[in-house]
């Protein structure tokens, strides 16, 4: 007993020395900014305006900066005090903001109703297609001398320039819905007995209006561009008659004020397209 022991021990493994624990993985947490407060964000957008209008006004009177060409925000000032004082001023503002609007609400609705109606025929839509792309690669701002010798000097040739670069932009932007639409959705309502009049106003109609929505934002911002330059070519008011006047006679604070005045009606019309845009698909989720 003692041998057979002693033999078994001998042929034992021996103790192998214990594995080292890992320690458990440390995850790094990603980094996280944390959102300003609206008024700290307003408060740096404020100081921004404020020390670039500061250095201006310091260095056209130091010299570093060259008031003729730039002028000084202390004479655009006395400038817009001025300007705003002669009965032309809202005349001019009032006659861009109109031909804008018009422009923007006639040019998108026309494109819409284009863009839809090719649903009706693909062979339509293929005849038509190749010319809305030609007219799209065509800087319509070129053709803006014909429209003003055509429609004159007033509302209309600014309003016909706005709608010419608004007008293509929805057309393919809601031609784009029209062939988005769901193939399966439209054999179903034909199966269920739909004839194509009720297959168009419930299902193709509702399904291209977010496309229609998109647009709304870059459809105004080319719709007072249509609108300036046309005051640029010929005009009797607006601010981009204004704006080629100062030019011309180097009132360099005249047209400081007068871009200043078109950047906030800009944003002014930018806010009421955003909350339209926002009413609009509301309404197409509801």
């Amino acid at each position: 007993m003692t041998d057979a022991t002693s033999t078994s021990s001998s042929l034992s493994i021996p103790n192998q020395p214990a594995k080292a624990q890992t320690p458990p993985r440390q995850y790094r947490r990603l980094p996280v900014s944390k959102d300003w407060p609206a008024w700290i964000i307003a408060l740096v957008q404020v100081g921004i305006v404020a020390a670039i209008i500061a250095y201006w006004e310091i260095g056209a009177q130091t010299g570093l900066v060259d008031a003729f060409f730039w002028s000084q925000p202390s004479a655009i000032w006395e400038t817009a005090k001025i300007f705003f004082a002669s009965g032309t001023a809202y005349t001019d503002i009032a006659f861009t903001f109109r031909s804008t609007l018009m422009g923007f609400f006639l040019g998108t609705f026309a494109g819409s109703l284009l863009g839809l109606s090719f649903w009706w025929s693909k062979n339509y839509a293929a005849i038509a297609q190749p010319y809305i792309i030609c007219f799209e690669s065509l800087p319509k701002l070129a053709l803006a001398p014909l429209i003003i010798l055509v429609f004159g000097m007033g509302l209309a040739s600014k309003v016909a320039i706005a709608m010419a670069l608004t007008l293509v932009v929805s057309t393919l932007t809601t031609y784009s819905g029209v062939k988005a639409v769901d193939r399966d959705s439209e054999r179903l309502f034909y199966s269920l007995g739909a004839n194509r009049w009720q297959v168009f106003t419930k299902l193709v109609v509702p399904s291209c209006l977010p496309w229609v929505i998109s647009v709304l934002r870059v459809n105004i911002g080319l719709a007072l561009t249509g609108s300036i330059v046309g005051e640029f070519i010929a005009s009797q008011y607006g601010l981009g008659r204004t704006i080629l006047y100062a030019g011309q006679t180097y009132e360099i604070a005249l047209v400081w004020v007068a871009v200043m005045v078109l950047s906030l009606l800009s944003i002014v019309m930018y806010i009421a397209v955003s909350w339209l845009e926002k009413t609009l698909r509301k309404g197409v989720m509801h």
